[in-house]
C-alpha cells in the first residue's frame, strides 16, 4: 500500500504530524525554514538575547526516516504539490498546515536560523537603548511583549494603543481585572478606545525618537514601536482553485475529522482551517493527533474514526513575563480562571522550551 505522507509547513501542527508518523509512514515534509521554530519564545528572545538559540529545533535531528524539502509549495491539487523550483512531489496522503504569518518579533522574518537569530540580536540592541516603548494592539502578543519589556528593563515607559475598548472581550471579568491589575502593577500605559492618527516615521522594531497623535487628541512620544496585529494566513499556493476554495480570510473548510471537503485523502490542520476557534499552538497540536489517528488507521485499511471539536469556550495562557499573568483553561465543570503561578508553571517560566525539547530532541 502507498504510503506517502506529504506535510506542507512544518509549524506546530505539521511538525507534530510528521513526528508522529515518521516511524510508519514515508512522511516529505515541505518547509523552507532549516528548523522548528518555538516562536512562543520570540519575544523573550527579543529581550533576553540568550533565549533565542533555544528556539530552534532543525528538523534533521529529529526525523528519522522521513524526508525534509527546504522549499516553498506554489500549488497543491488532489494528486500533491508543485514547488517553487518546479518540482513536482505527488503524495497518497496530503496535509495543509501552512499556518499563518503575524508581525516581527512575534514571528522570525527569516527562513535561516543564523539570519533570525542576527535580527533578534539587532532589535534587542535597538529596543535595550530606547527608553519610551510603543506598541500598536492590545491582544494577546502586544501584551506579552510589554510584561517582556518590563521583565528585562522595568524602568521603560510602554504605551499600548487599541481602538479595541476592552481587552480580551470573550473572556470573564475576573479574568480580565486581573489583568488590568497587573498591567497597572507593572507601569504600562494601557490606552483603548483609540488609535493613531498617522502611523510613525520610523519602520518597527527601529530606535528614533518621534511622536504621534492619537485619534482620541492626545500624543505620544516615544524613541522604539512595534506592531501587534495583523494575521495572515499562508494560503497563496492554493490560490488556483485546483483543490480547493478558499473563505475570504483565505483559510479552508474542513469535515470533524479534519478533511479537506470533498477528499478522504486531503487534510488540514492549524490556522489554514475554518475550525471556529483561536489560532493557537495547542490547538494545531491536537488537530495534529486527529489526523494522525485517521491516517494510521488508513494505512491498516481500516476506517478512520477519529474527530474533533473544538472547545466550547476559549481557552488561553498569557504570560506577562515569566511570573505573571493570566489565564483561563478546561476545568471539571467548565472553564476555570487560573492565577499567575499556574501560567507560570505551564507556560510562562520556560515558553514550552522543555516540551519541545522532549518532542523534537535531536533523533
Amino acid at each position: 500500500m502507498s504510503r506517502t505522507v506529504v506535510i506542507i509547513g512544518g509549524g506546530y501542527g505539521g511538525s507534530a504530524l510528521a513526528k508522529a508518523l515518521d516511524p510508519v509512514a514515508d512522511v516529505v515534509l515541505i518547509e523552507p525554514r532549516e528548523a522548528f521554530v518555538n516562536s512562543a519564545g520570540s519575544l523573550r528572545a527579543l529581550t533576553q538575547p540568550g533565549w533565542a538559540a533555544r528556539m530552534f529545533f532543525p528538523y534533521e535531528q529529529w526525523l528519522r526516516r522521513g524526508t525534509v524539502v527546504r522549499e516553498r509549495a506554489v500549488a497543491a491539487d488532489p494528486r500533491g504539490v508543485t514547488l517553487a523550483s518546479g518540482r513536482r512531489i505527488e503524495a497518497d496522503y496530503l496535509v495543509l498546515a501552512t499556518g499563518s504569518s503575524y508581525a516581527y518579533p512575534a514571528k522570525p522574518a527569516s527562513d535561516s536560523t543564523a539570519e533570525a537569530m542576527d535580527d533578534l540580536l539587532r532589535t534587542h540592541k535597538e529596543l535595550a537603548d530606547s527608553e519610551r516603548v510603543l506598541i500598536l494592539g492590545a491582544g494577546p502578543v502586544g501584551l506579552e511583549l510589554a510584561g517582556e519589556i518590563k521583565e528585562a528593563w522595568p524602568y521603560k515607559h510602554v504605551t499600548i494603543v487599541d481602538p479595541v475598548e476592552r481587552l480580551l472581550p470573550a473572556f470573564p471579568a475576573e479574568m480580565r481585572d486581573e489583568l488590568h491589575r497587573q498591567l497597572d502593577e507593572l507601569g504600562i500605559d494601557l490606552r483603548l478606545g483609540t488609535g493613531l492618527s498617522a502611523p510613525p516615521v520610523t519602520e518597527p522594531g527601529q530606535a528614533g525618537t518621534f511622536t504621534v497623535a492619537t485619534t482620541a487628541g492626545d500624543e505620544i512620544t516615544a524613541d522604539i514601536w512595534f506592531r501587534a496585529h495583523g494575521v495572515r494566513i499562508n494560503s497563496d499556493y492554493l490560490a488556483g482553485g485546483e483543490l480547493t476554495t478558499r473563505t475570504p480570510s483565505g483559510q479552508v473548510a474542513v469535515t470533524d475529522a479534519l478533511n479537506v471537503r470533498g477528499y478522504e485523502h486531503v487534510y488540514a490542520i492549524g490556522d489554514i482551517t475554518d475550525v471556529d476557534e483561536a489560532k493557537m499552538a495547542g490547538y494545531a497540536m491536537q488537530h495534529a493527533e486527529v489526523v494522525a489517528r485517521n491516517i494510521l488507521a488508513q494505512l491498516r485499511g481500516e476506517r478512520p474514526t477519529a474527530t474533533y471539536r473544538p472547545l466550547p469556550h476559549p481557552m488561553i495562557l498569557l504570560p506577562l513575563g515569566p511570573r505573571g499573568g493570566v489565564g483561563q483553561l478546561p476545568g471539571p465543570e467548565g472553564p476555570i480562571v487560573v492565577p499567575a503561578e499556574t501560567v507560570s508553571a505551564y507556560k510562562g517560566a520556560d515558553l514550552f522550551t522543555g516540551r519541545f525539547t522532549e518532542q523534537f530532541g535531536a533523533a
